[in-house]
Parts: C-alpha cells; structure tokens; sequence
C-alpha cells in the first residue's frame, strides 16, 4: 500500500475502531485552528501554521497518538495524568476506551498554539 496522502486516505487506512476517533480529532483540530494547514508528513496527518507544526496524529494496531509541540504536554501533564492518559515529550496515547476528554483536548491544542506563535 502506498503512503496516503490526505487526511481522509490516512484515516480510511486506520483501523475501523480508531477511525471515528481520528475523525472527531480532526474535526476539534481543525475548529481550534481553521487557518492551519491540513499537512502529510512522515507518513502522518497533521496540522501547521505558518511553518511550524502544530499538532499530528496517528493510529497503529492497539492505540491512538496525537502528537504536540513539548511545551504543551508539559502545560497539561496534570490534566493528562488525572484522565489517565500516558504521554511521552511530545506526544499522548488513546484508545475509544479511553479517549482523550474535550477540555483536555481544547486545553493541549491551545497550549500548542500558543508555543507556536510568535
């Protein structure tokens, strides 16, 4: 299979259980950044603003991740921790049984953007 190269291909290759949550993840990135650009890079769909990377994601066999800039999952850590979400520098793992709750997710895109801009 070739490497997709839009959101919709990447998520109609996903796993059919994660592709609803990539589908409402897309839909909450794009309303807190309608001006960022809907991007393919290293194989992942993801988002920029002007030439930096806002947020990615990605869905693999047992898990979700999205993908941030490092100053917002340190800005979160505790909002993560206490929905029981395990997260890396930069990045936050999910499942449809757990998923990453929307005012975690509204807070972590606008901690991303706020580290982007200048």
């Amino acid at each position: 299979m070739s490497e997709p190269t839009t959101h919709d291909e990447y998520i109609d290759a996903a796993p059919e259980r994660f592709r609803p949550l990539l589908r409402d993840l897309r839909a909450a990135i794009s309303a807190a950044a309608p001006d960022a650009t809907e991007v393919i890079a290293y194989g992942m769909p993801g988002f920029r603003l002007g030439g930096a990377t806002l947020a990615g994601y990605s869905a693999f066999s047992k898990q979700c991740g999205l993908y941030l800039p490092a100053e917002a999952i340190s800005e979160c850590a505790d909002a993560l921790a206490g929905a029981g979400l395990k997260h890396t520098k930069t990045g936050v793992t999910f499942t449809a049984a757990r998923p990453i709750p929307a005012e975690v997710l509204a807070a972590l895109l606008d901690a991303a953007r706020r580290s982007i801009e200048p």
